[in-house]
């Protein structure tokens, strides 16, 4: 390992404070830069899941064929704002080019790769901080109404096979066996054990933020106003109270707000937010030991954060836009279908921001313009499923070591 360097990262949500642990462990000294606080943002009001199955490009036919009726439908999963439509048009052209079929390949070989690497990479960490028990022993399950919703499906069944993800096929009784709540009226079930999910994703980051200051590492309050530049690298992040954060190395790892700093710093990405909703119920009348999925109606269940929560929908409508409540409520809507006993009382709604490229695969590299400067930012839906397997092969990166994977398909100037 190289001598031990002063590092900056902006951004503590799961991937940046999970990040700052790991090289704070290895001997530097880390200064965790967040406006709000470790996470508030996604990480706050995510869906709670290890999802090692879900890495498959958003871009695949099976998805892409959908979208005109997807956008028609005012209560699709997907949704986006008419106002917003003209600034989505690039990332919808590198959406498109990552539909082709070596493409594809291509993108489902660098999500499995990670993804194979996910159970080890949490356990060692949750193992190592002693946060073992915010992780359940029970997976999720996929659920069909009919064998035509299964075959509808088949295709991310076909590659889990192809990539050795392991999966059990249900039916009947054998899925309310295991979920009691379930409607009648899901005659097929695929369970992924190893969809574990989280007991709460937000104490997860607060209590991992606590380990990385057990540690000697440093969280600063702050909005990121710029960078201070010389000789090639970054010298100091700026931020908007005049404050100046020097370090030798700096780490983008903000979410969809990276964007931002990347164009400032003339390196732009194509990173956008994919708008999420969930409702947390905290009385729901049922209980609950799986997450649940049904993909023909887009929505998830999981049990979390003293409750049950339920979510699912995307919306494209950029940063600043207000929320759209009335996607959380379609969920719900959704939702009671599968769970018909379930109680939708002591509620609260919920609006975040998912870090989405159109190729579905996350930024996590050095920059290719500026010395010393690194990203850990788009994961998308998977920013929880990936946060240990990110900080492990960034912090190799970071600390001059080579990781164990090859990061090539995640640089950041691949688009």
């Amino acid at each position: 390992m190289n001598t031990s360097s002063t590092i900056a990262i902006v951004g503590a949500g799961i991937i940046g404070t999970t990040l700052a642990y790991d090289l704070q462990r290895r001997g530097h000294a880390v200064r965790l830069i967040e406006r709000d606080g470790p996470g508030t943002g996604a990480s706050f009001g995510n869906m709670a899941s290890i999802a090692v199955t879900e890495f498959m490009p958003a871009s695949r036919p099976a998805i892409w064929k959908q979208m005109p009726k997807w956008l028609l439908d005012p209560e699709g999963p997907v949704r986006v704002r008419p106002s917003y439509m003209p600034r989505l048009i690039p990332w919808f052209l590198r959406f498109l080019a990552a539909s082709r079929p070596s493409k594809l390949r291509e993108l489902e070989a660098a999500g499995a790769v990670l993804c194979h690497r996910v159970q080890e990479d949490l356990d060692a960490l949750l193992k190592e901080t002693g946060l073992t028990h915010m992780l359940s022993a029970e997976g999720c399950l996929s659920l069909y109404a009919d064998e035509a919703e299964f075959k509808a499906d088949r295709d991310h069944i076909e590659i889990l096979e192809r990539f050795g993800f392991r999966h059990e096929i249900l039916g009947g009784n054998a899925i309310r066996d295991l979920e009691p709540a379930l409607t009648t009226k899901i005659t097929k079930a695929v369970l992924f054990p190893d969809n574990r999910s989280v007991a709460d994703p937000y104490k997860l980051v607060t209590a991992l933020a606590e380990r990385f200051q057990a540690l000697g590492g440093t969280i600063v309050r702050g909005d990121v106003g710029g960078f201070e530049t010389g000789e090639g690298g970054i010298k100091a992040v700026r931020l908007k109270d005049g404050r100046a954060i020097k370090a030798e190395k700096t780490v983008l790892a903000a979410g969809v707000f990276t964007a931002r700093m990347a164009r400032d710093l003339g390196e732009p990405i194509p990173l956008e937010t994919e708008r999420g909703y969930h409702t947390q119920i905290m009385d729901p009348g049922i209980s609950m030991r799986h997450s649940i999925i049904w993909p023909a109606k887009a929505f998830m269940v999981t049990p979390t954060a003293g409750g049950i929560r339920i979510g699912g929908t995307v919306e494209m409508a950029g940063i600043d836009a207000a929320p759209d409540y009335r996607r959380a409520k379609i969920t719900v809507k959704r939702a009671l279908e599968a769970l018909p006993d379930l109680k939708v009382r002591q509620t609260s709604e919920w609006m975040g921001h998912r870090p989405a490229f159109p190729d579905t695969v996350p930024v996590m590299s050095a920059s290719a313009k500026h010395r010393d400067l690194y990203y850990a930012t788009g994961h998308g839906h998977l920013g929880l499923t990936y946060a240990a397997t990110n900080a492990r092969l960034m912090g190799d990166l970071i600390s001059g070591v080579t990781p164990p994977v090859d990061l090539t398909p995640f640089r950041a100037d691949r688009f």
